[in-house]
């Protein structure tokens, strides 16, 4: 029996060492995600974690969560509250539909060189010696040093700050680069100027009474979701076909990935793992009811800003699957 549980253990960790390594994840878990009442509210947690929808690293900062009515208009969160590990909020339904939270980020990041010495846009440094680069004007660096918006991570992990510490500096300390805010304050003889453009969306539903689509209708700028069957009518033995664009466009050949809540008592991810065909379309068979977090990134050589390269981007929502 020994012998058998230390086989157990070693082939567990044997799998935790050949899975992929994921940054902390971000997610938004809503208490329900349809409700019949004629005035109804919702719960929602806010968190970045390793195992989904279980708050074991950091709260979600609240400042960017959104809320759209079913007529497509601004509704407000209430309630609000951070704790150590998760953020909550409510949404009071007061109109009948599908409603939708979530944030919707961007920002640009990247590096340049002035004079031999490497600078940061949107780091945490500021200017040394309280000047810009070349005369250029200064001013206070952007909160976070990532490169997904919001700050470290990617686009839809997590969001909070990038931290400063390590050896080094004095006491300790990770000796900061030099950096400017915005990209008009990067000077005209920089060089090397390396820049990339993220954004991301982190969206739930929720519907009170019918159905219906108003919030889903896209607005032509990056990667979107688009579904076919509604995100709230999901049921197991159902076929569910969701539509992903860019700029409006079928998202042709992207990598969209399901993974089931409940990895904390699970050896494996369980991820389901697709790609769309040319019309920008997946097909999910559920293997089991429960809630799961979509996520899927693209990058691309088409940012709007004229000094970016690159574009980064993606798209996260949770979903509820119901059995039959």
């Amino acid at each position: 029996m020994r012998l058998r549980s230390f086989c157990l253990l070693t082939t567990a960790t044997a799998l935790a060492l050949a899975a992929p390594a994921w940054a902390h994840r971000q997610w938004l878990l809503p208490s329900t995600t349809i409700t019949s009442g004629p005035d109804d509210w919702v719960t929602v947690d806010a968190a970045v974690s390793n195992d989904l929808f279980y708050p074991d690293h950091s709260p979600m900062r609240l400042e960017g969560v959104k809320v759209w009515a079913p007529d497509g208009t601004p509704s407000v969160l209430q309630h609000a509250g951070t704790g150590r590990y998760r953020s909550t909020f409510d949404v009071r339904l007061d109109k009948p539909g599908t409603w939708k939270i979530g944030t919707a980020n961007s920002g640009i990041s990247g590096s340049f060189m002035v004079d031999g010495q490497e600078w940061r846009l949107g780091g945490r440094g500021g200017p040394p010696g309280g000047g810009a680069p070349g005369g250029a004007p200064g001013g206070p660096g952007a909160a976070g040093d990532g490169e997904g918006p919001g700050g470290a991570g990617g686009p839809g992990m997590g969001n909070q700050a990038g931290g400063a510490g390590g050896p080094g500096g004095p006491g300790g300390a990770r000796p900061r680069r030099p950096s400017v805010a915005t990209v008009a304050d990067i000077p005209a003889n920089a060089t090397d100027v390396k820049l990339t453009e993220s954004s991301g969306r982190n969206e739930i539903f929720v519907t009170n009474g019918a159905p219906t689509t108003t919030v889903f209708k896209p607005t032509g700028k990056g990667l979107e979701f688009s579904p076919i069957t509604h995100p709230d009518e999901l049921v197991t033995d159902e076929m569910a076909r969701f539509a992903f664009l860019v700029d409006g466009k079928p998202a042709a050949n992207l990598k969209v990935v399901l993974i089931p809540g409940g990895k904390r008592y699970r050896d494996g991810e369980d991820s389901i793992e697709l790609t769309t065909g040319a019309d920008g379309i997946v097909s999910v068979k559920w293997p089991m009811a429960g809630m799961y977090w979509l996520n899927t990134s693209l990058t691309d050589a088409h940012p709007e800003s004229p000094r970016a390269t690159q574009r980064r981007m993606s798209y996260t929502a949770t979903l509820e699957v119901m059995a039959p």
